[in-house]
């Protein structure tokens, strides 16, 4: 099998591919000076990883010249199905003719124009020279945005266990009457169980899609459970409740067993518009940091056409630069994912004659006052055996402890059980060695948990009459609510926006399970339907809102979080606008639009340069507005100033556009990343958009990939992926060892060029070193040196020769 790049000592992060022309026009320098021109032809854009040199098949996607009906419909221009089909017809047809075999997979023409189709990778190039043809994308892989899932056995699981909505406000919103109802939210993902008790309110005649196995009916797979969790977070409505418990649901299936790809996940897109979504979500990757994927653009135009469309940020910080499509869409609300507050407790237990106990801790409670009358008092304890009701009938326990073994039961029905027998507390003791591994939030009474020896020792206390025992709780802190580390950050490469928009619960996130079970689970998959349910509720309040009024209040009215760790601010490439609050989100008075700003990069090298933009404020209040502006730069560097009207008076019911400069001198300012805030006050509220800048070339890498593939005639292709071009570029060949797995000695540089064009380089080579030494077959070390923007780096991977 054929490597093209391996994850070895460098991570491999596909980048755009930005290919206008069929860039031949850089030169290669050889000994005696000689070089190669070779015309430039216009072709197709190409983005991604696509193996032009491959003879095997390979599956891309081809965005045609010719509009989407939502895009050409944007545009104020007429489109239709029919001329739509005609023109892929055209393109299909002159292909069939250019290449020996082609076929044509599935196809778009609502939010995304074009079509997928299987050919050689050879075959691409003429693929991308066909009149029609505006940019050619490769069929990557997309994965469920999971870190990690534990069933919850019906010993563990709680109702209580499901926090994160009630955190986020929604159980307000439900007071004021406001569940999602007549709202339809689209989940994109892995197919859902609708045969879940807590889901099948959701669910009407038609369910929605499978493109895994092109039928009717999304049901999970029997190895999957994503979609299922991911919908009971958006719209469970039983056991548990969601965040919008009474909105519809659709399930779409694009992601199989071992995942997904780029032609089924824009067809669930298209298909989930043309069913009438208002809401999608899509709890799902890829690690391709790039604002213009296939993915990325189908999403852009299905927020355009009205449908609020949610995506995870991606699980792979917590670096910069992380944030995978479709994620990096412009126009789609992305979300990166919180940890809750909880508040620490340690706890001492005594028996009569201070007989303590080293194992234990707190196991679970309801709320802290239970835990404040306990403390520090004596009280009787008992033991009620496993805990069943009827081994509580059998003991006193009203005004006591009851000591339990754990078994047979539920931690919570013991709980349970102990509450309804009078109890105001609970000693559970592990039935097998070592400590009880859990913490349970919720418990109908205080719970302490021991190990199985000590618990022995406290019952032999209890059967010798020692039966006194004391509780000592110690707050020790709360945890607040902070960024998950795995939860990937921005910002997004070439259009240097901010990701993720906002942020939202996605750690230990309780919900439903296929088989009517239920699942602890985190990782960006799990905040973002956090994010799809409260907008559901926004539209319930707000049916004649548009997708960037939803986006909007949302951002606006954000929690800012600050970490604990520095005290300071969580960057915004980190956290967005911040973390999303319901019942504020419901209650806007004022929206800024858009949320967040990047002024982009600035590299003038003298002088002053100036970037405009502006954003909108909409007053939906009865009364006139007085609004003021201030705008904040972090560490208040010399060199950046932004220039913006002092105050502005909105109508009722009006929007009014605020245009602003931002003027920056590079001479006064190192080389880096900026970012600031820009303040409108109303004069009772404070909404707060986050804005960035860049000094100098971004710090986005230079060089994303390499490889050496065998091609025709005892030649190799070579190249790299270079998302910026090189003014200077260099590939050297070392030795690779393998029982270390590290870079040996030095063999030769390959080639030098310079003045490369983005986004793609290759050249041939003869497969020989050191002045015609064959070089043997086997893995190598292939280094890339790149001169780009003032910046250089150098990179190894590691390739094969076959």
């Amino acid at each position: 099998m054929k490597k093209r790049v391996s994850k070895v000592f460098m991570s491999f992060i596909a980048m755009v591919l930005l290919l206008s022309t069929f860039g031949m026009g850089a030169t290669a320098q050889t000994d005696n000076t000689s070089q190669i021109t070779v015309k430039e032809l216009p072709v197709a854009e190409l983005f991604g990883d696509i193996e032009l040199s491959s003879s095997g098949p390979t599956t891309v996607i081809v965005e045609l010249e010719a509009e989407s009906i939502v895009e050409a419909k944007q545009k104020g221009k007429n489109q239709s199905k029919d001329n739509l089909k005609a023109e892929r017809q055209k393109v299909i047809n002159a292909l069939e003719q250019a290449v020996e075999q082609a076929e044509v997979n599935r196809e778009y023409d609502y939010v995304f124009s074009g079509f997928s189709v299987e050919l050689a990778g050879t075959d691409i190039m003429k693929l991308a020279t066909i009149p029609g043809v505006k940019a050619v994308y490769p069929n990557v892989n997309y994965t469920a945005g999971v870190i990690s899932v534990e069933e919850l056995s019906a010993e563990l699981f709680s109702p209580e266990m499901v926090k994160s909505a009630p955190f986020i406000g929604a159980n307000d919103a439900w007071e004021a009457g406001f569940t999602g109802e007549g709202v339809t939210v689209a989940v994109i993902d892995t197919g859902v169980d609708y045969t879940h008790p807590d889901l099948v309110h959701a669910f009407g005649d038609y369910k929605g899609w499978d493109f895994v196995d092109d039928d009717n009916d999304p049901q999970e797979g029997p190895t999957q459970s994503h979609g299922t969790h991911v919908s009971g977070t958006v719209a469970a409505n039983g056991v548990i409740k969601g965040v919008a418990p009474d909105a519809s649901l659709l399930g779409y299936r694009v992601l199989g067993p071992d995942g997904g790809t780029t032609e089924d996940v824009v067809a669930g897109i298209e298909r989930a518009v043309q069913d009438g979504a208002d809401v999608m979500n899509l709890s799902l990757g890829n690690p391709l940091n790039n604002p213009d994927w296939a993915t990325s653009i189908a999403l852009d135009w299905a927020m355009a056409e009205g449908v609020v469309a949610v995506t995870s940020n991606g699980n792979s910080g917590p670096d910069n630069w992380t944030v995978g499509s479709p994620g990096t869409s412009r126009e789609a609300i992305s979300v990166g994912a919180t940890q809750l507050p909880f508040d620490n407790y340690d706890v001492d237990v005594t028996t009569t004659g201070g007989v303590e106990y080293e194992s234990d801790k707190v196991l679970g409670y309801e709320k802290v006052e239970d835990i404040e009358v306990l403390d520090g008092n004596e009280y009787e304890f008992v033991f009620a055996g496993l805990g069943s009701a009827e081994e509580f009938a059998e003991v006193d326990a009203e005004g006591k402890i009851a000591l339990i073994s754990r078994g047979a039961y539920a931690f919570v029905d013991k709980a349970a059980n102990a509450k309804a027998a009078g109890a105001v507390g609970a000693i559970i003791f592990n039935h097998s060695p070592g400590e009880i591994p859990f913490v349970i939030p919720g418990m109908d009474v205080p719970t302490v948990k021991i190990t199985n020896a000590e618990g022995l020792i406290m019952l032999a206390e209890l059967e010798a009459g020692n039966n006194t025992v004391t509780l000592d709780f110690e707050y020790v802190s709360t945890s607040p609510e902070v960024i998950a580390d795995f939860s990937s950050r921005g910002p997004v490469a070439l259009s240097w926006m901010i990701k993720p928009d906002v942020s939202a619960p996605g750690v230990d996130i309780v919900s439903t399970y296929p088989g009517n079970s239920y699942a602890s689970s985190q990782g960006t998959s799990m905040a973002s339907p956090h994010v799809a349910g409260a907008a559901a509720l926004l539209l319930q309040k707000n049916p004649h809102w548009d997708t960037e009024d939803v986006k909007a209040a949302l951002m606006n009215t954000a929690e800012n979080l600050v970490d604990p760790a520095s005290g300071e601010d969580f960057a915004h490439n980190t956290q967005g606008a911040g973390s999303i609050r319901v019942v504020d989100a419901l209650d806007a008075m004022t929206l800024v639009s858009p949320g967040s700003h990047s002024f982009g990069k600035f590299v003038k090298d003298t002088g002053k340069q100036v970037e405009k933009q502006f954003f909108e404020i909409q007053n939906l209040s009865d009364k006139t507005k007085s609004y003021s502006f201030n705008v904040t730069m972090d560490g208040n560097p010399e060199g950046i100033k932004v220039m913006l009207s002092n105050n502005l008076n909105v109508q009722p019911g009006s929007t009014q556009e605020v245009n602003f400069h931002v003027q920056v001198d590079t001479s006064k300012l190192a080389p880096g990343y900026y970012e600031g805030t820009i303040e409108v006050s109303d004069g009772e509220q404070v909404f707060d958009l986050p804005t960035i800048l860049f000094v100098g070339e971004p710090d986005y890498p230079r060089v994303t990939g390499a490889f050496m593939e065998n091609a025709l005639d005892d030649m190799y292709s070579m190249g790299s992926y270079l998302p910026g071009g090189a003014e200077v570029l260099q590939y050297d060949l070392y030795a690779f060892d393998a029982s270390t797995g590290t870079i040996g000695g030095f063999i030769d540089t390959l080639g030098a060029f310079e003045n490369v064009p983005a986004p793609l380089h290759e050249f041939s080579w003869d497969g020989t070193v050191q002045g015609g030494i064959p070089l043997p077959n086997g893995d190598w070390v292939l280094a890339v040196y790149v001169e780009s923007n003032g910046v250089t780096e150098y990179s190894a991977f590691l390739v094969t020769k076959e």
